[in-house]
């Protein structure tokens, strides 16, 4: 596994710093990008258990330099816009799920320093520093959950919190304590972060659940509840971040009959600029184990549509 890892980084820095990725890249002009974070770790902070959400501080900033170079930073509304110039310059959009604390603070830092604006999706019934399970349940494996554990979870308990950890408990598996850095930001600090005026409020929904698992009511609270919520915040935005990229048509319809004018995903790559169903918005979730140079190759729109 080290010596394909080698080899790996070793292809995307000669595809990053060659021809390959100038050249495809003019064919992004006009075009937007949303990039899919999720917590930004304080430096030297360890991550939670799913490693791939939790990026180092060090490495975002490395991140940001790079696409400013080759892109410009808009607003998520902005993005989503198509460019009035099919030849101007790439467009990427940072959007941030689940309102980590780290993701507030160490990285709100980072993107105030070069005035970048973000979208943070927030799930608001755990806004006060609560644990996200995914990152609290002790169910073994190095790097995340066994895809078992995982699958039950978003399935078996729709993703829903408190069914989760019925599930688990019923499954015999423990929890892990999780430093406050990798939990949901406290309502201080999203109101801290919130007076940032790049910094845009959107809703993940109301509990983070698999919303292709509900029906009903239960499915319409989901859509409904954070966007009274957000509203009472003063935000009026209207765009949905799936929870767990996981939707259907039937949540599609539920969700424009909550209001909803737009839902993202967190696969794809490249909006392209016709065609694109507004319910179905690609994104680049960026993994944490992501090099630099596979970082600009997805800049460049290679392994990335």
């Amino acid at each position: 596994m080290a010596l394909r890892a080698r080899l790996k980084h070793w292809t995307e820095g000669v595809l990053a710093r060659g021809g390959p990725a100038a050249l495809h890249g003019m064919s992004r002009r006009g075009r937007t990008l949303v990039l899919a974070y999720h917590n930004i770790l304080p430096l030297d902070a360890p991550p939670g258990r799913e490693r791939s959400l939790h990026l180092s501080r060090s490495d975002f900033a490395a991140q940001l330099d790079l696409i400013m170079e080759h892109a410009d930073v808009v607003p998520l509304t902005e993005g989503l816009t198509p460019a009035a110039d099919p030849s101007a310059r790439p467009r990427v959009v940072l959007t941030f799920d689940d309102a980590y604390a780290g993701a507030l603070t160490a990285g709100l830092e980072e993107l105030r320093r070069r005035s970048l604006p973000a979208t943070v999706f927030v799930a608001p019934a755990f806004i006060g520093g609560r644990a996200f399970w995914w990152d609290a349940l002790d169910a073994g494996g190095a790097e995340g959950l066994p895809e078992a554990v995982r699958h039950a979870c978003l399935w078996e308990a729709a993703g829903q919190d408190a069914w989760v950890r019925d599930w688990a408990m019923a499954a015999g598996i423990p929890w892990r304590d999780v430093p406050a850095h990798a939990c949901a930001a406290t309502e201080t600090e999203l109101n801290a972060a919130a007076r940032y005026t790049g910094l845009t409020l959107a809703s993940h929904t109301w509990e983070h659940p698999n919303l292709a698992a509900l029906t009903g009511t239960v499915l319409q609270h989901e859509l409904e509840a954070p966007l009274l919520w957000l509203a009472a915040r003063g935000s009026a935005s209207s765009i949905l971040s799936y929870p767990y990229g996981l939707t259907s048509a039937a949540v599609a319809v539920a969700a424009q009959a909550a209001g909803y004018t737009a839902a993202l995903l967190i696969s794809g790559g490249w909006i392209t600029r016709t065609g694109v169903d507004p319910f179905r918005l690609p994104r680049f979730n960026v993994p944490a184990g992501i090099s630099l140079d596979g970082f600009r190759l997805r800049l460049a729109g290679l392994g990335c549509r």
